[in-house]
């Protein structure tokens, strides 16, 4: 008999299973019809996501780095009783506490906050009626169709086993070889590829539960819908060159950030929204909507916003509550249930499968942070970590022992019950034919950005396949991305060195989706120059550059303004201590010019007085700081003397005024009295958040 030898050449190999099982179809789960859900006689899929599920230990294989926070959710009205009987979503009365872990995906827990990479974004709801759990991301869609692809995408754009590189990374040849050969993946590519792989903070990054699910109402009802976090701070990101900065001055970033607004009380809020369709508009959309590599836009099914979610405390143990709570999309209450989403179908195993090892066995439900709020009563017992078994003697059903109890509850007594949805079809290994278009929505997402996120998206695309090395991986994908848009793919191909591909057609809609309902564009995917009424500054993050002499009056003006409203400001000085103000008040420093810099901030503002700018005037690191704001886009505050020093940063296309002006994000006054007038105009300013017209000159700056 032949050695088993595990090492052995694979090439000119069939695929088996464990067991030697030659395999036939490694890219789809067997179905009960061509759309109809996941079946357990899939043995191949079961033994593969198995597998995956139980490769590391005990960090999660996926989502290792993460941060949480406790908060209460309340819905505003009771409209949704029309689609749900689920009591957290219909009954206003109800404050439901909720845990809520924010993550990235593909590094490990000691990798940094900022790098370019999807959030995760998971809430547990702990509700009247036993634990809702809404396990999503900050990007709408997801890169494969199919769950069992699932090891082959995380494997692809983990670290190389051979040598363990790169670290939270996805620019490597194995990830886009995998990209390159698997289009389903490129709606997903490019929302990665674009400014929402780098959210600003954890506040002001979009949720989505990515799936389709149902709603049941008290009638039976079954509605499609999809879940949405929307945040009240408004949708905010970072340039990639500023997340490769804040990686090595504070990787902690979004994680501190997080922290830091709740222990000041200003408490991130996000409001939940659904779009919601019903069982008759399943077939109207030219995407399948169990699709979970496409998006519903919210120019074809308007988002409706229910609720609100308050996050409003820290846990007390990293440990015992953000690093092993345990969050699973099956987790569900009466009045939600799933659709056949092979996606979805998937995760409905592999999420309770990897609880097992990770937190050492079938009990983890009895962890404090995963324990409902609700009574649990059932026959379960021993196993590893048991801490509560039901008293007496029974531990079966059915029993007289114990007069039958605990039994069974009908639905009218709040019990869930599956929807019953007819069900037909061949067991059969097969994706649907509406799962095969994969390039009109990564068009939609494109041609959909400001022509600012555009340009990131090709800067992006610059970094992530100038670091594969297989010159034919690169040319695969910008292939792909002629197919999408013909000026992307050769400005991509012109940053890379490859070829741009000569008279490839742009991708076209098959006849059969021609008559359904479809968007052109969708404004509502932007980060840049969205639609949104967004007035807060709760949470902004303001830098005051000082130094002995300044203008004391100028720093209280701007701290009364808008400490008030949830920002926070920080003096940063040559040498950390206190600075003495013109007047003679003292102000400590918080920050020296070694422990911080500009990227860590929203804004900067300058006080005047001769003395501190004088000496500010020789600091090359002041300059920098200044130069690389205005690089970056933020708003620049500058009173009194202070404007001389914003000159001399040699800014190109700025002006500075002798009355309180602004441009282009830039607020100055020559004259120090009037620095209550300059702190309303950078207020204003920081409000707006960033101003991308200086992004045409940001190669002029002097470095």
């Amino acid at each position: 008999m032949a050695k088993n030898d595990q090492s052995m050449d694979k090439a000119h190999q069939h695929l088996t299973t464990d067991q030697g099982l030659k395999i036939n179809d490694n890219d789809n789960s067997l179905k009960a019809g061509i759309r109809g859900g996941t079946l357990m006689d899939d043995f191949h899929f079961r033994e593969k996501m198995t597998h995956f599920d139980h490769e590391r230990i005990p960090e999660r294989v996926v989502h290792a780095r993460g941060a949480a926070a406790h908060g209460v959710f309340k819905i505003y009205d009771d409209s949704l009783k029309q689609y749900t009987k689920a009591r957290f979503l219909t009954d206003p009365s109800l404050e439901t506490k909720t845990f809520t872990r924010f993550s990235t995906v593909v590094g490990s827990r000691g990798s940094a906050d900022t790098v370019r990479d999807v959030r995760g974004f998971a809430t547990k709801f702990y509700t009247v009626e036993g634990n809702y759990d809404l396990v999503g991301n900050n990007m709408a869609p997801f890169f494969i169709q199919d769950a069992i692809k699932f090891p082959d995408l995380v494997h692809a754009i983990k670290p190389e086993p051979h040598h363990e590189i790169p670290q939270a990374s996805a620019a490597h040849d194995n990830f886009w070889d995998f990209v390159s050969l698997t289009p389903e993946t490129l709606n997903m590519i490019m929302w990665v590829l674009s400014d929402k792989a780098f959210p600003r903070s954890f506040a002001t990054m979009e949720g989505f539960g990515v799936h389709t699910f149902r709603l049941i109402n008290e009638q039976g009802v079954s509605h499609f819908c999809k879940f949405h976090w929307k945040p009240l701070a408004g949708v905010h990101s970072i340039t990639f060159e500023e997340a490769s900065k804040i990686a090595g001055k504070d990787p902690d970033f979004n994680r501190r950030d997080l922290w830091d607004m709740i222990e000041k009380g200003n408490f991130p809020e996000f409001e939940l929204a659904l779009q919601i369709i019903s069982e008759n508009e399943e077939f109207d959309f030219d995407f399948d909507i169990l699709d979970a590599t496409k998006v519903w836009p919210e120019e074809l099914i308007p988002l409706k916003r229910v609720g609100k979610l308050t996050m409003n405390r820290n846990p007390d143990n990293y440990f015992l509550e953000t690093e092993q709570v345990a969050f699973h999309p099956g987790n569900l209450v009466p009045g939600i249930d799933f659709s056949n989403d092979p996606l979805l179908q998937g995760r409905l195993f592999s999420y309770l499968d990897t609880q097992l090892t990770r937190l050492g066995g079938p009990n983890f439900a009895q962890i404090p942070i995963n324990q409902p709020h609700v009574p649990v009563v059932n026959n379960q017992q021993d196993g590893f970590m048991r801490q509560n078994n039901m008293k007496g003697r029974i531990n079966y059903s059915p029993n007289s022992l114990g007069g039958g109890c605990p039994f069974a509850a009908g639905a009218n007594e709040g019990a869930f019950v599956h929807h019953a949805e007819r069900v037909e079809g061949f067991k059969i290994k097969q994706r649907s034919e509406s799962f095969n278009d994969h390039y009109s929505q990564a068009q939609l997402f494109y041609n959909s950005m400001s022509a600012v996120e555009q340009q990131h998206m090709v800067e992006g695309f610059h970094f992530e396949l100038g670091k594969v090395e297989h010159m034919h991986v690169r040319k695969r994908m910008v292939d792909h991305l002629a197919k999408i848009n013909s000026a992307l793919a050769e400005k991509v191909a012109k940053g890379i060195g490859v070829d741009a591909p000569a008279g490839t057609e742009l991708y076209t809609i098959s006849e059969a989706a021609k008559g359904r309902k479809r968007a052109e564009t969708s404004p509502a995917l932007r980060t840049i120059e969205r639609k949104e009424n967004v007035s807060t500054i709760k949470g902004k993050k303001v830098a005051i550059l000082l130094e002995d002499g300044f203008d004391g009056a100028a720093v209280s003006a701007l701290k009364t303004a808008i400490e008030k409203e949830g920002a926070l400001c920080e003096v940063v000085s040559k040498n950390q201590g206190k600075r003495k103000s013109a007047s003679g008040d003292d102000v400590k420093t918080d920050k020296n010019h070694m422990t911080t810099a500009s990227v860590l901030y929203d804004a900067v503002f300058i006080p005047g007085g001769k003395e501190s700018v004088e000496k500010m005037m020789k600091m090359g690191d002041v300059l920098y700081f200044i130069r690389e704001m205005y690089k970056h886009c933020k708003p620049i505050g500058a009173v009194g003397e202070a404007t001389k020093l914003v000159e001399a940063c040699q800014l190109p296309e700025l002006m500075v005024f002798d009355q309180p002006a602004v441009d282009k994000g830039v607020v100055t006054s020559l004259n120090g009295s009037k620095a209550d007038e300059v702190v309303k105009l950078f207020k204003k300013a920081l409000i707006q958040a960033r101003f991308w017209e200086r992004e045409k000159v940001k190669d002029m700056i002097p470095a």
